[in-house]
């Protein structure tokens, strides 16, 4: 039986419990809408780890735009009944007061003082197109981090810049190892997501040429090609007629994130894309250098 908590002082006792028990603890946090790609995160922690436990928190902090936020699906039970399926023992949610109960504002905002710095790797693409997003998301995996004080956290590389701030976050505080998993996809290659479900079926015929645009990328390096602008090129070729809205596509070297494109030859890269589709914001990646595009 999965063990559910609303607070987050609740799931603290329980991580510290199970700690003091000897057991390592595998932690997924999550904002929610749960799917095959969380999931897989989810069997993995339990495999790896003595208990999984799960976060399903909707982080304010994170969301440049409020009607995004207020949109964003939310099914708790659904979600635990889903979570405790692939093994998972703990479940918590929360608010921001719960995870900050004497860091608010008389406007019920986070005092900005406890803001986290998300480092270098919040530079450029998602951090320059969604200001304060990377912050909002380094403050609750922080606390998030502190409360549960697991043995290893996953995280999946969808969200690749995030992972590399996370990861950073990480070696600040000297814990969690932070494990990344390969991005869950469709059968027609096009990545899971919590905001596929707000796709019509016209557009979600059309977003399957994201993978490709990726596997365009994949077969120029494969060609011999190193520039980043070729390599871009490649990339953007496919998603540059309408109905796509391209915010980006790009390369960068994985393991020296920059906020511009690099212009010198790369011996690994990731390719990175973020587009709208309608009223739907996608973004994928993948690895050029790496047989199956994870890193």
């Amino acid at each position: 039986m999965i063990a559910t908590f609303a607070e987050p002082v609740a799931a603290a006792r329980w991580c510290a419990e199970q700690r003091a028990r000897g057991r390592k603890l595998g932690f997924v946090p999550t904002m929610g809408a749960l799917h095959e790609g969380h999931l897989q995160l989810v069997r993995r922690a339990a495999e790896e780890n003595d208990e999984a436990c799960v976060s399903i928190f909707v982080n304010p902090l994170q969301f440049d735009d409020p009607a995004d936020f207020e949109r964003y699906p939310r099914d708790f039970a659904g979600d635990a009944r889903l979570l405790e399926e692939c093994g998972a023992r703990m479940a918590f949610s929360g608010t921001l007061e719960g995870f900050f109960p004497r860091g608010l504002r008389p406007d019920r905002s986070l005092d900005p003082r406890l803001l986290e710095d998300p480092g270098p790797a919040a530079q450029g693409l998602e951090g320059a197109l969604r200001p304060g997003h990377f912050a909002g998301v380094a403050t609750i995996v922080r606390r998030l981090f502190e409360l549960v004080a697991p043995a290893r956290a996953y995280f999946g590389q969808k969200d690749f810049q995030q992972t590399l701030v996370v990861r950073d976050l990480a070696r600040r505080l000297t814990f969690p190892p932070i494990v990344v998993c390969p991005t869950a996809r469709e059968p027609d290659g096009l990545a899971r997501s919590s905001r596929n479900v707000f796709l019509t079926s016209q557009e979600r015929d059309l977003a399957v040429a994201i993978p490709r645009a990726l596997e365009a990328a994949r077969e120029c390096w494969r060609a011999g090609e190193r520039r980043p602008a070729e390599l871009s090129r490649a990339l953007r070729e496919g998603l540059a007629r309408p109905p796509f809205e391209l915010q980006y596509a790009t390369v960068r070297d994985p393991e020296r994130w920059t906020a511009d494109e690099p212009r010198e030859p790369l011996e690994r890269a990731v390719a990175l894309l973020a587009l709208r589709l309608g009223a739907v914001r996608l973004i994928d990646n993948c690895a050029l250098h790496t047989q199956d595009g994870a890193l």
